[in-house]
């Protein structure tokens, strides 16, 4: 069956990121708990393949895992006219969304992206960078290293980071050809990811623990008693000490 075809490549994208991700994963979850122990802040940027969704605000997870995300809205409902020779480059608007947001030098960014040449993410890591931040970042080593960025600082993510782990998809992303398919099906990223950063909290937690410091973990809203637990403890402990 195509399934059991499928499930033998999830197995086989575990077990890469298994033997070559292991050092850079711990390295990730050691520079957070020091960031976390001097009194930063953990922001989780991600372009819509799993991370932001899988980490923030989860039973389980760690509430000190915070999303950030930035937009311009603009209202102006005037006709439909090609703007081409306009120059319309939203560069540096993450510029002002980090003067904009609670972010402070020596705060770690996750930020995520599969190519590694998303505007909004390599724009965000090229700003963060000048404000003295702390960069992880989960990509895909073999996608980033075949396309070009559309910054003008001509970076792509991993360029900038501080940490860069490889979620090992492969280049644009699918992992199966299926005869009668042009193209190839189900991507590889976001699994990938979400166990990568999960690895990653087990480290966090292990190494604050070894500073004697109890990070919040989150109970299941919807579970009895969880969400009391969380909003009374959980909640209030973090805006006190950041954990």
């Amino acid at each position: 069956m195509l399934m059991d075809r499928y499930w033998k490549e999830i197995e086989s994208l575990y077990d890469r990121v298994k033997s070559t991700q292991r050092e850079n994963i711990i390295k990730a979850g050691e520079l957070i708990a020091d960031a976390v122990d001097k009194g930063a802040c953990v922001h989780v940027h991600d372009t819509g393949h799993i991370i932001d969704s899988e980490l923030i605000y989860r039973g389980g997870g760690l509430i000190l895992y915070k999303k950030f995300k930035y937009n311009l809205m603009v209202d102006n409902p005037v006709r439909k006219r090609n703007r081409d020779d306009l120059d319309t480059s939203m560069e540096g608007l993450a510029a002002y969304a980090l003067k904009a947001s609670g972010a402070r030098p020596g705060d770690v960014f996750i930020i995520g992206s599969v190519s590694g040449r998303s505007f909004s993410a390599v724009d965000l890591a090229y700003e963060a960078k000048k404000w003295g931040m702390k960069i992880i970042v989960v990509t895909s080593m073999s996608y980033a290293t075949t396309v070009d960025s559309p910054h003008s600082s001509g970076l792509k993510l991993y360029e900038m980071a501080d940490v860069v782990i490889d979620n090992c998809a492969p280049a644009a992303e699918a992992m199966m050809e299926v005869e009668g398919l042009e193209p190839r099906m189900c991507a590889a990223s976001g699994l990938s990811a979400a166990f990568i950063l999960w690895s990653v909290t087990t480290v966090v937690v292990e190494e604050l623990m070894k500073k004697g410091k109890v990070p919040g973990v989150l109970k299941s809203a919807n579970f009895p008693g969880g969400n009391e637990y969380n909003k009374s403890y959980v909640e209030p402990r973090y805006e006190r000490e950041g954990l």
